[in-house]
């Protein structure tokens, strides 16, 4: 039957999916510290090895061992290892102490009086200390010199390894055990980080289901289970809303390790996720036939990709819209709506940027090496396809295929686009049908409201005067009726 100390150790494994010798090594390291805690000294490199199934709760099961590693004989000077205690943490040489009846006020009229050379000193000490360390090449508590070994081990030889096991005078003492502790539980700690890290750290540029926890200021804090990821604002779709509790999908873009644990950076606006998203959606991307050659995006407004494939039994860009644009449609959705434009891609440089500037038809085109320049000849009718609002199609064209892109007006010759600059000629852009509606519109409007005034203006004061008018002779009517019948009267009779 197991030891309680094996069965504890085998519960923390389990819990925080550690390995047996990543906690057994806590252990040993936390040993370690108790005994240098309580019995050791400083020029003493503590190992320890423990045994869980022989521990008895004192000190049975557990082995403590000087560890040195042999160097060759070499002469030191006589105050070394007091120059050597000073250099690190111990007390002062007497040469750097001050006197005993100096006063604490001239010391500080002395830094008062020379803070200049202080300072010079301050800007000399860093090489000062390379030579200090540099003289330093014996370390009493990891070192043991040849001669001195072989008392110990008469076979010993350089860089050979002495371990002298040291006795354990008595149980630990609470200050001991208190120091155990704490060591186990850091070691435990990065432990487990160190498990986070080389988990997530293979999964880098993988697609993943998240739920967001909460936001802190810009940045997004996803819940990934054993860690907690983030979403910087670069790595963010602008415009978008990130809820508490929402499922969302994003690409797992880098883990470093830090001094608080691993980060791990989520990204939204990246190219790799559309990249995953159409290799989720679409079968053909998935197992290899349509190949993803280069993607172009402006995160939540439009992304350009170029696809291909060896099979000639195989449409590529209709592979990835899929039928009635199912698939294609499923991914702008969980983009939030941002325009995918799928192209072809060409070996031809010619043919691929006449390709990447779809929706539009372009001409001609000529490439100018040298400058890494493309000239595309556009119609005034495929102006403002081939441009885009902004000249974003341009612009995405230009990072589709690494070119420069300009473009030219056939019908005036004139340069009405550039995808470092943007649109030049804005006024030779003609509109697209819907922007003709849009303002055949207002003017349909003007026209009604022009009728409208037109008779309001003819309604309030002369209708008036007309029935003032009509008013005597509908009175005189008034009268005549009853003499009329009168006469009809004497008629009948």
């Amino acid at each position: 039957m197991a030891s309680q100390i094996s069965q504890a150790i085998k519960a923390i494994c389990d819990e925080k999916l550690l390995t047996e010798e990543a906690v057994l090594e806590a252990v040993e390291a936390s040993l370690a510290a108790a005994y240098r805690k309580d019995f050791g000294n400083k020029n003493q490199n503590i190992k320890c090895e423990f045994d869980p199934e022989k521990y008895d709760g004192e000190t049975a099961g557990i082995r403590i061992f000087d560890v040195k590693n042999v160097v060759e004989d070499m002469e030191l000077p006589d105050d070394y290892f007091e120059r050597f205690d000073a250099a690190h943490g111990g007390k002062k040489p007497e040469t750097l102490r001050g006197a005993p009846g100096e006063k604490k006020e001239e010391k500080k009229e002395e830094i008062k009086e020379e803070p200049k050379e202080e300072s010079k000193e301050a800007k000399e000490g860093e090489s000062a200390e390379g030579e200090e360390e540099e003289e330093f090449v014996f370390n009493p508590k990891t070192m043991i010199m040849l001669s001195d070994a072989r008392d110990l081990k008469p076979d010993a030889e350089l860089e050979d390894e002495i371990r002298v096991e040291l006795n354990i005078p008595a149980a630990f003492g609470r200050m001991a055990a208190q120091t155990a502790k704490q060591v186990i539980m850091q070691k435990l700690r990065e432990a487990e980080r160190n498990v986070i890290y080389q988990d997530f750290k293979e999964r880098e540029g993988e697609l993943m289901n998240v739920t967001i926890q909460r936001r802190e200021g810009r940045i997004v804090l996803i819940d990934l289970g054993r860690a907690t990821g983030i979403i910087l604002p670069e790595d963010q779709i602008e415009g978008e809303r990130y809820y508490a509790g929402t499922r969302i999908k994003a690409i797992l873009r880098e883990v470093t390790l830090t001094n608080k644990g691993p980060e791990i950076r989520l990204s939204r606006s990246s190219p790799g996720l559309v990249a995953a998203l159409a290799a989720q959606e679409i079968p053909e991307i998935a197992n290899g036939v349509v190949e993803i050659k280069d993607i172009a995006r402006e995160a939540g407004s439009r992304t350009k990709i170029a696809v291909s494939t060896n099979d000639d039994m195989i449409d590529p860009i209709g592979s990835c819209i899929g039928q009635r644009g199912t698939r294609i449609q499923t991914i702008i959705r969980e983009l939030g709506g941002e325009k995918v434009d799928v192209v072809l891609w060409s070996e031809d440089t010619q043919e691929y940027i006449l390709n990447s500037l779809s929706p539009a038809k372009a001409v001609s085109i000529e490439i100018n090496e040298d400058e890494h320049l493309a000239l595309v000849q556009v119609t005034s009718d495929q102006l403002s396809l081939a441009i885009g609002k902004g000249g974003q199609n341009v612009r995405l064209a230009a990072k589709l295929t690494g070119w420069k892109i300009t473009v030219i007006n056939t019908d005036s010759d004139e340069v009405v686009a550039d995808s470092d600059i943007g649109v030049i000629a804005e006024d030779v852009v003609t509109p697209t049908e819907d922007s003709k509606e849009t303002s055949e519109e207002p003017k349909e409007d003007n026209a009604i409201e022009d009728a409208s005034d037109e008779k309001i203006e003819e309604s309030p004061a002369e209708e008036a005067e007309e029935k003032v008018e009509e008013l005597p002779e509908a009175e005189e009517t008034a009268s005549e009726a009853p003499e009329a019948e009168e006469e009809l009267e004497e008629v009948k009779k």
